[in-house]
């Protein structure tokens, strides 16, 4: 009878011990991809295609700790920025750490330096991305494991991507300006994203680009920039761009900018971001959730 008793007790332990024990001696797409691979952060997950995707917008669960606010809430006007292309250079990325923790920051998956980088970044406050490489228009090698148009191995890619990102939050697009106007390649990687409970931002390399519309349709917060930081690396034209941030910001009460860790950029921005413009930093995530709360508002309206 003790033993009975005892059986049932440790019985869903014994259950959740096992099903931790299996999770960790399964092997992963991404470990089989690179000996190197750094494991995902609370994201296990496999993408599933015998169910359909919910059409509601998928929670971000790993978003930093940050006080939320809603549209009717926000005084002031909001403004998020990315740094990316951040892992390849291991001396500017970490300038681009010292920014204040709401910048989010986004890695190359292939960079050797990424995975502790990425680690680090999260310990310190900040939102991490995968930086994912996708297909250009033009003759741009945008990296290893680069999603591109039509491949059977997007999933696989994508995957091991993810993998590469300790902590991420979500993504954005490396390149991609042809890869993001193609519905049926970013299908799947809506599909794993929605499964994975992260974000897709979207960088806006092109004017066509697909991302949000495709993100939205699995349930998979989106958005896009507004406005590029660094397309001209001289300190004059980095300002310029960052007060038209404020600008837009103030005119629709949300704002993203993306930049890159160009010294002109991290100086200027630091310095940017020190001075009292009446404006709320908040991570990418926060804005694109936001931006989508103002939407619904204005579509109910």
């Amino acid at each position: 009878m003790l033993f009975g008793i005892a059986l049932a007790v440790g019985a869903p332990a014994a259950l959740s011990g096992l099903g931790k024990f299996i999770d960790a001696i399964t092997p992963s797409i991404a470990a089989q991809a690179s000996d190197k691979v750094a494991p995902v952060s609370g994201r296990t997950l496999p993408v599933s295609r015998l169910a359909p995707p919910s059409r509601a917008l998928v929670p971000i669960t790993n978003r930093p700790a940050t006080t939320s606010i809603t549209v009717r809430e926000s005084a002031s006007p909001v403004i998020a920025i990315c740094i990316d292309d951040l892992g390849a250079d291991p001396a500017s990325t970490l300038r681009a750490m010292a920014l204040p923790k709401d910048v989010t920051l986004a890695f190359l998956p292939f960079a050797n330096a990424t995975p502790a980088l990425a680690v680090d970044a999260e310990r310190q406050g900040h939102e991490v991305l995968a930086h994912v490489p996708m297909e250009a228009i033009s003759a741009t090698n945008p990296g290893p494991m680069t999603l591109k148009v039509g491949a059977p191995d997007i999933a696989e890619k994508l995957a091991w991507s993810l993998a590469r990102v300790p902590g991420l939050s979500g993504v954005n697009n490396h390149e991609g300006s042809k890869f993001s106007t193609d519905t049926a390649s970013l299908t799947p990687v809506a599909e794993m994203l929605a499964a994975r409970h992260l974000f897709f931002f979207d960088s806006r390399t092109i004017a066509g680009s697909q991302i949000v519309p495709v993100a939205h349709k699995f349930g998979v917060e989106s958005a896009g920039r507004d406005v590029f930081l660094d397309n001209v690396v001289t300190e004059d034209a980095i300002k310029a761009q960052l007060d038209q941030l404020a600008a837009k910001a103030r005119k629709s009460g949300i704002a993203i900018a993306i930049g890159h860790p160009h010294g002109a950029t991290l100086r200027v921005l630091a310095k940017w971001l020190a001075e009292d413009r009446g404006l709320h930093l908040v991570p990418v995530s926060e804005a694109i959730r936001l931006r989508t709360e103002r939407n619904m508002l204005l579509a109910a309206e």
